[in-house]
């Protein structure tokens, strides 16, 4: 799978995300676009899936049209998702195209 990291989507999570394609908004050059250029730039770009810290997007955005999915993590805090790597990784793996989803991270 193809994913793009948000600007707030800590980067050492990459490491665990090894079976897909991971690039950053940073590394792309695109770190300083809105939600909507942002999500209008990946899609283009053929990224399936947006992963992102940023839980107002939904309500920022119209979501219903878009063709990649986006999964928002509720918190930036790498050692907290760190000890909660299973629940991202099975949110991933377990990801219904096209869609919307959140990953809490206690």
């Amino acid at each position: 799978m193809y994913i793009l990291f948000d600007q707030g989507t800590p980067v050492p999570l990459r490491r665990h995300l090894r079976e897909h394609v991971v690039e950053t908004a940073y590394e792309r050059g695109r770190s300083y676009l809105v939600n909507g250029d942002l999500l209008d730039r990946a899609e283009r770009a053929g990224f399936e899936l947006l992963l992102t810290t940023d839980r107002n997007l939904r309500y920022q955005q119209n979501l219903a049209s878009r063709r990649l999915s986006i999964l928002v993590l509720t918190t930036t805090s790498w050692p907290r998702i760190q000890r909660n790597i299973a629940l991202v990784l099975e949110a991933v793996e377990q990801l219904i195209p096209n869609s919307y989803g959140e990953i809490v991270i206690p």
